[in-house]
This record gives structure tokens, sequence and C-alpha cells, in this order.
């Protein structure tokens, strides 16, 4: 220990994280060793870039932004069927697994646990989580098969995660078998000084990468190997919060394979010009998504001659990607946004500090962001009544809250 002790003592002061050990006589032995190989897996060289760069103010790009072409999923007529025959074909074969991204908390929905976990309040009282299971058993059935399902949580939430399968009997699925759990990356969180935080723990502050982070998790955690184990071509990846979410579409696949891309995304059009939603585009030519900060007014509010705007397709994280473009795409990580939060921290003296306003970067990748990675990819608009109710806020937001997608659910399924 005393060996590993000096050698980590010599790297921190190399970085100016020396404080990373001011608290290391006070924790006891299982907390130390868990502090010295948490410092031991920190790219320092990538802390220290992720400083700088907030330092530097966004400079404006001659970035070339256009429209993307897009499907209507309900205007294909014929196509529908074909698209549709492709799909089934390749679900029937076992060719397809869903992935859902659970690493949040239900925090601000005023919920104690996973936000997977929350009950959204129907009178089944089914969590977000069996809602999601029953949609991937029901559409399984039709195809005489069962659809893999990989979840990946955070190292905040895995455990409770997990109990919660196990106490629900995993909801008919098989745990390693049929239903696998994968831990998303993290990333430490650092102060205004570049300085990396302690939590309330003595351990370092970490916070999630972001849904960016899933390409690099499936890869790191072995489940693309086991997906092409089991035979698996095509991966549906989609948020716990849509419990409308359709991770089954054997016409959206259909159209990937038929159009010969790895990439195809679901989007449903805009509310209004002003919503706050990112929104498909080409950038230089290549496929991607330009959050609604960085669209002008002029360009949200621009329409065809059809009426229709020509920025109006919204990323609903809905994606749905070949096996080998998401190890292509996890071979490197993409490159990090910055957000300014509130974070509780230990000072110098082993204080508690909980801060009333925002004190600390933490940096996420967002899974978009990948997209450009690739020359083309289909983008199928859906209906935002049939497949998009999200659960992010409390309600007395009154949008994206579970009264609204309550509403939504009950109506679709004819619950009322």
């Amino acid at each position: 220990m005393n060996d590993n002790l000096e050698e980590i003592k010599a790297i921190l002061k190399r970085h100016g994280q020396e404080h990373l050990l001011n608290h290391y006589e006070k924790i006891d032995d299982i907390c130390k060793k868990k502090l010295l190989d948490q410092i031991k897996n920190i790219d320092f060289q990538l802390i220290d870039n992720l400083y700088r760069s907030t330092k530097i103010s966004a400079k404006s790009t001659s970035d070339k932004i256009a429209p993307i072409d897009y499907l209507d999923k309900y205007k294909l007529k014929d196509e529908y069927k074909y698209y549709e025959n492709i799909g089934k074909k390749a679900i029937k074969e076992g060719k397809l697994a869903a992935v859902t991204m659970a690493g949040g908390q239900g925090t601000r929905l005023g919920h104690n646990g996973p936000k997977g976990t929350y009950d959204i309040g129907l009178d089944s009282h089914k969590s977000l989580f069996e809602l999601l299971c029953d949609s991937l058993k029901e559409e399984g059935k039709k195809y005489g098969v069962i659809i893999p399902w990989f979840i990946m949580t955070s190292k905040e939430n895995n455990k409770a995660t997990v109990e919660f399968f196990e106490k629900n009997k995993y909801f008919g699925y098989q745990k390693d078998k049929n239903l696998f759990f994968f831990i998303q990356g993290e990333l430490p969180m650092i102060d205004t000084e570049g300085k990396i935080l302690i939590g309330e723990d003595g351990l370092i502050k970490l916070a999630a990468d972001g849904h960016g982070g899933i390409y690099e998790s499936l890869v790191k955690s072995g489940m693309t190997k086991k997906m092409k184990e089991m035979g698996v071509e095509w991966i549906f990846i989609g948020g716990v919060d849509n419990c409308l979410v359709k991770m089954v579409d054997p016409v959206l696949m259909g159209v990937a394979i038929d159009k010969k891309v790895t990439v195809a995304c679901k989007s449903v059009v805009k509310a209004n010009p002003q919503e706050k939603v990112g929104v498909f585009c080409k950038k230089n030519g290549k496929p991607n998504v330009i959050e609604y900060t960085e669209i002008t007014e002029e360009m949200a509010e621009a329409r065809n001659e059809n009426g229709e705007l020509l920025y109006g397709e919204s990323h609903i994280l809905c994606n749905l990607f070949s096996v080998n473009a998401v190890e292509r795409m996890g071979a490197s990580p993409l490159p990090y946004h910055v957000a300014y939060k509130k974070a509780k921290y230990l000072d110098k003296n082993g204080n508690l500090v909980e801060p009333s306003s925002p004190n600390a970067y933490k940096f996420e990748a967002f899974l978009f962001d990948a997209f450009g990675k690739v020359d083309e990819m289909a983008v199928l608009r859906v209906k935002r009544e049939e497949e998009f109710a999200p659960v992010k806020n409390a309600d007395s937001a009154g949008v994206d809250c579970p009264k609204t997608a309550r509403e939504l659910y009950k109506k679709f399924y004819h619950l009322d």
C-alpha cells in the first residue's frame, strides 16, 4: 500500500491535484483502497484539457447547416408493407436487441430511487421499467422470439436497479440469459479552479458521462461482443423515461436494412418553431442534430413549399444502430460538453460544503455527436401521440411530466 501511495502522490503532484489525499487518513481501509483505485483510473490529461475548455468562449463556426431528408412513416403507402416485411424477417431471425438507458435517479420527480422504478400513476401502478418490459414481451410474442434487453445503469443506481428487478422476478426475463445490466462511464467533477472535487464519502466526486457514453460503455462492458455471439445485428437504443417508446419497429428496421444505412432514427415534428428540442439536420454534409440553443430564429421559422418546418424533425432519443456501427463509435470517446452544476463537496478542512448556486463543472457526451461519423442515416417521422411520452419533470411543470405521460399512455392503450 505504501509504495502504491507514494506513486500516487507523485502523480497528483504532477497534475496539481494533491488535495485528493487530504482526508485519506480519516477514511477506512476499504475506502482508502477505493480512493487510490479511483485516482489511478483518472485520465488527468483529459481532465486538464476539459478544464481548459471551460475557459474558452464558444466561437461562431462556419458550419454549413442544411435540412435533412426524412420519411413520414404514415405516408409511405405501398412502401410501408415493403419495409415492414424486411424488418419482420430480421426480428424473427433474432437480429434485434433493445438497450435502455437508465442511469438517472428520479430526483426531479420527487422519487427516491432509480427513475426506471418510478410509478407514473396508472391504475396498475406499474413502474417505467415494467411498462417498457410489457411492450418488449408483447412484441417478442408477435415474432416468436425473446428480444434481448440490455439496461445501462450508473454506479449510483446499479445496485438499486438490479435489486428492483430481482424483487420483481425480472418481469419474466432471465438475468444473464436475455437480460443484461451494464454500467455507464463517469468523469470527475471539478471546481472553477480545475481542482477535482471530493464527495461526502471522502472519495472522488463523479458524475455520469452523459448518454453519449453509451457506445463506449457497450463496448468496454463486453455487451456488443455478447450481442454478436447471440446473433444480434441491430440495437435499438432509447431512454427509460419514455413510456411509449417503441423499441421493436419492423418499419424502422426495414428502412435501415433496405437503404443500407447503419443508423436509423425516429423523429416527431416540432410542436412549434420555438419548442426546445434538438432537430435533425446535415452539418457540413453529414447527419447531425442541432440543439435549440444553436439554431437561429430565422432557421427555426423557415418552411418549405408545403408549409412544413425545414428544421422540424425533433430528436427523441429513439435510435437504431448496427452493432458494427456501435463498436466503431465506441472505439474512442466523443467530444465532451460542459455543464455548470451545484455539487456538494468536502473542503480542505473536511467540512461539507452545500452550495446554493452552481459551483462545479460536469462533463458529458451527447449520443447524437456520433451521427457525424456516418455518411448517411435514415430519419423516420412518427406520431408524437403514439411514441413519445417522456417523464422528465414534476407535474408542476405541466409538460413532459407524469400527468401528460399518463394521459398519452392511457389514450394509446385505450385504458379510459
